[in-house]
Protein backbone atom coordinates (compact mmCIF):
# COMPACT_ATOMS: atom_id res chain seq x y z
CA UNK A 1 0.00 0.00 0.00
CA UNK A 2 1.06 3.61 -0.61
CA UNK A 3 0.79 6.28 2.10
CA UNK A 4 0.54 9.96 1.18
CA UNK A 5 1.99 12.12 3.98
CA UNK A 6 2.31 15.79 3.07
CA UNK A 7 1.19 19.21 4.18
CA UNK A 8 1.62 20.53 0.64
CA UNK A 9 -1.98 21.10 -0.48
CA UNK A 10 -1.25 21.07 -4.22
CA UNK A 11 1.00 18.01 -4.04
CA UNK A 12 -1.59 16.17 -1.92
CA UNK A 13 -4.42 16.71 -4.39
CA UNK A 14 -2.22 15.99 -7.39
CA UNK A 15 -0.92 12.70 -6.00
CA UNK A 16 -4.30 11.58 -4.65
CA UNK A 17 -5.92 12.34 -8.01
CA UNK A 18 -3.29 10.34 -9.88
CA UNK A 19 -3.66 7.39 -7.51
CA UNK A 20 -7.45 7.40 -7.78
CA UNK A 21 -7.29 7.57 -11.57
CA UNK A 22 -5.11 4.45 -11.57
CA UNK A 23 -7.20 2.53 -9.04
CA UNK A 24 -4.31 2.23 -6.58
CA UNK A 25 -4.95 1.40 -2.92
CA UNK A 26 -3.61 4.16 -0.67
CA UNK A 27 -4.23 6.04 2.54
CA UNK A 28 -3.25 9.45 3.88
CA UNK A 29 -1.74 10.64 7.15
CA UNK A 30 -0.29 13.85 8.51
CA UNK A 31 3.52 14.12 8.44
CA UNK A 32 4.84 12.99 11.83
CA UNK A 33 1.92 10.64 12.52
CA UNK A 34 2.51 6.93 12.98
CA UNK A 35 2.49 5.15 9.65
CA UNK A 36 0.24 2.17 8.95
CA UNK A 37 1.66 -0.95 7.31
CA UNK A 38 2.82 0.19 3.87
CA UNK A 39 5.48 -0.29 1.24
CA UNK A 40 6.02 3.30 0.04
CA UNK A 41 5.44 6.82 1.38
CA UNK A 42 4.90 9.87 -0.84
CA UNK A 43 5.79 13.16 0.83
CA UNK A 44 6.76 16.70 -0.06
CA UNK A 45 10.37 17.92 -0.07
CA UNK A 46 9.97 19.61 3.34
CA UNK A 47 7.70 17.09 5.10
CA UNK A 48 9.19 15.29 8.10
CA UNK A 49 8.57 11.56 7.71
CA UNK A 50 10.06 8.84 9.90
CA UNK A 51 9.71 5.69 7.83
CA UNK A 52 11.47 2.37 7.46
CA UNK A 53 10.15 2.07 3.90
CA UNK A 54 11.18 4.10 0.83
CA UNK A 55 10.01 7.72 0.80
CA UNK A 56 9.34 9.38 -2.55
CA UNK A 57 9.72 13.16 -2.44
CA UNK A 58 7.17 14.63 -4.78
CA UNK A 59 6.92 17.95 -6.62
CA UNK A 60 3.58 19.76 -6.72
CA UNK A 61 4.27 20.73 -10.33
CA UNK A 62 4.70 17.11 -11.39
CA UNK A 63 2.73 14.75 -9.11
CA UNK A 64 2.54 12.08 -11.83
CA UNK A 65 6.27 11.47 -11.67
CA UNK A 66 6.10 10.90 -7.90
CA UNK A 67 3.25 8.43 -8.36
CA UNK A 68 5.11 6.55 -11.08
CA UNK A 69 8.21 6.30 -8.88
CA UNK A 70 6.08 5.06 -5.98
CA UNK A 71 4.37 2.47 -8.17
CA UNK A 72 7.72 1.26 -9.47
CA UNK A 73 8.90 0.73 -5.88
CA UNK A 74 5.59 -0.87 -4.91
CA UNK A 75 5.77 -3.41 -7.71
CA UNK A 76 9.42 -4.13 -7.09
CA UNK A 77 10.25 -3.34 -10.71
CA UNK A 78 13.88 -2.86 -11.62
CA UNK A 79 13.23 -2.65 -15.34
CA UNK A 80 14.79 -0.11 -17.63
CA UNK A 81 12.89 2.96 -18.80
CA UNK A 82 12.22 2.44 -22.51
CA UNK A 83 10.42 4.93 -24.75
CA UNK A 84 8.81 3.66 -27.94
CA UNK A 85 8.04 6.08 -30.78
CA UNK A 86 5.83 5.46 -33.80
CA UNK A 87 7.11 8.32 -36.00
CA UNK A 88 4.96 10.54 -38.18
CA UNK A 89 3.51 14.05 -38.25
CA UNK A 90 1.92 13.24 -34.86
CA UNK A 91 4.09 10.50 -33.34
CA UNK A 92 2.72 8.03 -30.85
CA UNK A 93 4.96 7.88 -27.77
CA UNK A 94 4.82 5.21 -25.05
CA UNK A 95 6.93 5.12 -21.88
CA UNK A 96 7.57 1.72 -20.31
CA UNK A 97 9.27 0.87 -17.03
CA UNK A 98 9.94 -2.81 -17.14
CA UNK A 99 6.88 -4.20 -18.89
CA UNK A 100 4.49 -1.60 -17.49
CA UNK A 101 3.27 1.33 -19.60
CA UNK A 102 3.61 4.39 -17.34
CA UNK A 103 2.73 7.15 -19.83
CA UNK A 104 1.54 7.65 -23.40
CA UNK A 105 1.37 10.66 -25.72
CA UNK A 106 0.19 11.65 -29.19
CA UNK A 107 1.88 14.96 -30.01
CA UNK A 108 2.97 17.03 -33.02
CA UNK A 109 6.39 15.99 -34.27
CA UNK A 110 7.83 19.39 -33.32
CA UNK A 111 7.26 18.65 -29.63
CA UNK A 112 8.08 14.94 -29.62
CA UNK A 113 11.76 15.18 -28.66
CA UNK A 114 10.99 17.53 -25.76
CA UNK A 115 8.28 15.16 -24.54
CA UNK A 116 10.72 12.25 -24.59
CA UNK A 117 13.36 14.23 -22.71
CA UNK A 118 10.88 15.18 -20.00
CA UNK A 119 9.87 11.54 -19.55
CA UNK A 120 13.41 10.14 -19.30
CA UNK A 121 14.76 12.90 -17.05
CA UNK A 122 16.25 11.24 -14.00
CA UNK A 123 16.04 7.69 -15.39
CA UNK A 124 19.37 5.92 -14.75
CA UNK A 125 19.75 4.20 -18.13
CA UNK A 126 16.96 5.20 -20.55
CA UNK A 127 16.57 3.81 -24.06
CA UNK A 128 14.55 5.17 -26.98
CA UNK A 129 13.25 2.86 -29.72
CA UNK A 130 11.97 4.44 -32.93
CA UNK A 131 10.04 2.65 -35.66
CA UNK A 132 11.65 2.60 -39.10
CA UNK A 133 8.58 4.02 -40.88
CA UNK A 134 7.99 7.74 -41.65
CA UNK A 135 11.69 8.03 -42.47
CA UNK A 136 11.96 11.82 -42.58
CA UNK A 137 10.23 12.44 -39.26
CA UNK A 138 12.09 9.53 -37.70
CA UNK A 139 15.44 10.90 -38.85
CA UNK A 140 14.66 14.30 -37.31
CA UNK A 141 13.83 12.66 -34.00
CA UNK A 142 17.07 10.64 -34.04
CA UNK A 143 19.03 13.86 -34.63
CA UNK A 144 17.11 15.70 -31.89
CA UNK A 145 17.89 12.91 -29.40
CA UNK A 146 21.58 12.75 -30.23
CA UNK A 147 22.65 12.38 -26.59
CA UNK A 148 20.23 9.54 -25.82
CA UNK A 149 20.72 5.85 -26.73
CA UNK A 150 18.44 5.18 -29.72
CA UNK A 151 17.54 1.95 -31.49
CA UNK A 152 15.86 1.72 -34.89
CA UNK A 153 13.13 -0.94 -34.83
CA UNK A 154 11.43 -2.81 -37.66
CA UNK A 155 7.85 -1.64 -37.08
CA UNK A 156 6.24 -4.18 -39.38
CA UNK A 157 3.09 -5.48 -37.70
CA UNK A 158 3.29 -3.14 -34.69
CA UNK A 159 0.03 -1.29 -35.45
CA UNK A 160 -2.84 -3.40 -34.05
CA UNK A 161 -6.33 -3.81 -35.40
CA UNK A 162 -8.53 -1.09 -33.94
CA UNK A 163 -12.09 -2.01 -33.05
CA UNK A 164 -15.06 0.29 -32.60
CA UNK A 165 -14.30 3.30 -30.41
CA UNK A 166 -10.52 2.92 -30.61
CA UNK A 167 -9.93 5.40 -33.43
CA UNK A 168 -6.83 7.51 -32.88
CA UNK A 169 -5.16 4.99 -30.57
CA UNK A 170 -3.23 3.15 -33.28
CA UNK A 171 -0.06 5.28 -33.13
CA UNK A 172 0.17 5.03 -29.34
CA UNK A 173 -0.43 1.27 -29.29
CA UNK A 174 2.15 0.85 -32.05
CA UNK A 175 4.60 2.83 -29.89
CA UNK A 176 4.01 0.37 -27.03
CA UNK A 177 4.83 -2.55 -29.33
CA UNK A 178 7.88 -0.74 -30.72
CA UNK A 179 9.19 -0.17 -27.18
CA UNK A 180 9.08 -3.94 -26.59
CA UNK A 181 11.11 -4.87 -29.69
CA UNK A 182 14.89 -4.93 -29.88
CA UNK A 183 16.36 -2.81 -32.65
CA UNK A 184 19.66 -1.66 -34.11
CA UNK A 185 21.60 0.98 -32.21
CA UNK A 186 22.03 4.12 -34.34
CA UNK A 187 23.44 7.60 -33.88
CA UNK A 188 21.99 9.19 -37.01
CA UNK A 189 19.80 8.33 -39.94
CA UNK A 190 20.66 9.77 -43.33
CA UNK A 191 17.55 9.86 -45.49
CA UNK A 192 17.26 11.09 -49.05
CA UNK A 193 13.68 12.23 -49.70
CA UNK A 194 11.80 10.21 -52.31
CA UNK A 195 10.12 11.90 -55.29
CA UNK A 196 6.76 11.23 -53.64
CA UNK A 197 7.86 12.94 -50.42
CA UNK A 198 9.17 15.93 -52.38
CA UNK A 199 5.85 16.22 -54.21
CA UNK A 200 3.90 15.97 -50.98
CA UNK A 201 5.85 18.90 -49.53
CA UNK A 202 5.28 20.93 -52.70
CA UNK A 203 1.57 20.22 -52.46
CA UNK A 204 1.57 21.26 -48.81
CA UNK A 205 3.34 24.53 -49.69
CA UNK A 206 0.60 25.34 -52.20
CA UNK A 207 -2.07 24.65 -49.56
CA UNK A 208 -0.36 26.94 -47.04
CA UNK A 209 0.43 29.74 -49.45
CA UNK A 210 -2.04 32.63 -49.57
CA UNK A 211 -1.43 33.09 -53.30
CA UNK A 212 -1.42 29.42 -54.33
CA UNK A 213 2.35 29.42 -54.73
CA UNK A 214 4.19 26.09 -55.03
CA UNK A 215 7.84 25.90 -54.00
CA UNK A 216 10.28 24.22 -56.34
CA UNK A 217 11.84 20.79 -55.84
CA UNK A 218 15.12 22.17 -54.48
CA UNK A 219 13.37 24.09 -51.73
CA UNK A 220 11.06 21.15 -51.05
CA UNK A 221 14.10 18.92 -50.49
CA UNK A 222 15.52 21.41 -47.97
CA UNK A 223 12.20 21.29 -46.14
CA UNK A 224 12.26 17.49 -46.19
CA UNK A 225 15.71 17.26 -44.59
CA UNK A 226 14.84 19.89 -41.98
CA UNK A 227 16.90 22.80 -43.27
CA UNK A 228 13.82 24.99 -43.80
CA UNK A 229 10.24 25.15 -42.67
CA UNK A 230 7.56 25.40 -45.35
CA UNK A 231 7.00 29.03 -44.39
CA UNK A 232 10.72 29.79 -44.80
CA UNK A 233 10.77 27.98 -48.14
CA UNK A 234 7.76 30.00 -49.35
CA UNK A 235 9.49 33.21 -48.29
CA UNK A 236 12.64 32.19 -50.15
CA UNK A 237 10.58 31.31 -53.22
CA UNK A 238 8.91 34.73 -53.22
CA UNK A 239 12.37 36.28 -53.12
CA UNK A 240 13.21 34.42 -56.34
CA UNK A 241 10.40 36.26 -58.07
CA UNK A 242 9.12 33.03 -59.56
CA UNK A 243 5.46 32.67 -58.62
CA UNK A 244 4.91 29.42 -60.45
CA UNK A 245 7.88 27.45 -59.23
CA UNK A 246 8.81 24.01 -60.57
CA UNK A 247 5.83 21.65 -60.95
Amino acid sequence: MIVVATEDFELYHGVVGELRDRGVTFTTVQPGDDLPDCEVVVAGPDDEVDAEVPVVRGDADDPRRAVEEALTLLRGESGRTVVGIDPGERPGIAVLVGDTVTAAFHVPVEGAAETVREEIAGAPDPLVRIGDGARLQGAKLVDALDDVPVELVDETGTTPYLGTGARGMGDVLAAVNIARLEGERIESRDVEPTPGEIQAIKNRSRERSEDGRTIDAALARRVAVGELTIEEALSAHRGDGDADGEE
